[in-house]
């Protein structure tokens, strides 16, 4: 998904974008802040990650402008630490609202929580996600391999969604866990190894058990 950063503090939006980045996400940045609206137009992104206090017009003023022509979620970001630019933030149409400074992670947690309630993973315009072979079905939660189907758990489920996102590269033990758990599902290091292992034998039941391979000391990854 594509993220929409607005924000003319060079150090914070880099920092950022490299963070969305390493989840996966694609990152437009606002270079031009009295243009903000014609780059929204133009990108169509998924969300929009917008500082406060910006030269030409504040992040209000973009808000205001943006929200009549668009649902898109939007996520403050700001110094401001006021009861009332909170409220501000809300009654402009803001979606959410996070205080400088704050921890990347938190952030990646409010934008994966907004993502989820605006967008369903399950809404795409292909219900199926596949790879060498193998399908999972973003409906119906089962993954198939030629004529043989097994049913997956919902964590099962959700790590095979998360490798096959991140396919090609690797995907650590710790970003797995917050996936997970941003799913509303508590999983310690323990329930990982647990799932990972159930869900390589349901795929090695399908004729694929060299599908996830294991780098040690760094995570998983679907080559």
């Amino acid at each position: 998904m594509k993220i929409m950063i607005v924000e003319d503090d060079k150090m914070i939006r880099d920092t950022v974008a490299e963070a969305l980045g390493r989840w996966g996400f694609e990152t437009v940045i606002a270079e031009r802040f009295d243009a903000v609206l014609s780059l929204f137009v133009q990108e169509n992104p998924h969300l929009i990650l917008m500082d406060i206090n910006l030269p030409a017009f504040d992040g209000f003023y973009w808000c205001r402008h943006i929200r009549e022509v668009s649902n898109v979620p939007i996520l403050f970001i700001s110094s401001r630490n006021t009861p009332m630019d909170m409220v501000m933030s809300m009654n402009m149409g803001g979606d959410d609202f996070i205080q400088k400074p704050f921890y990347t992670d938190v952030l990646v947690a409010k934008i994966n929580a907004l993502l989820r309630r605006t967008y369903s993973y399950m809404e795409t315009s292909a219900n199926v996600m596949a790879h060498q072979g193998v399908i999972l079905n973003l409906k119906d939660g089962d993954v198939a391999c030629g004529d043989q189907k097994a049913e997956l758990t919902r964590n099962e489920f959700k790590i095979l969604t998360i490798l096959l996102q991140h396919q090609g590269s690797i995907v650590s033990r710790d970003q797995m866990m917050r996936g997970l758990w941003e799913d509303e599902s508590f999983v310690d290091d323990n329930t990982l190894t647990v799932n990972i292992t159930r869900l390589r034998k349901k795929l090695a039941e399908l004729g694929r058990d060299d599908f996830i391979a294991t780098k040690k000391g760094q995570g998983y990854i679907i080559p």
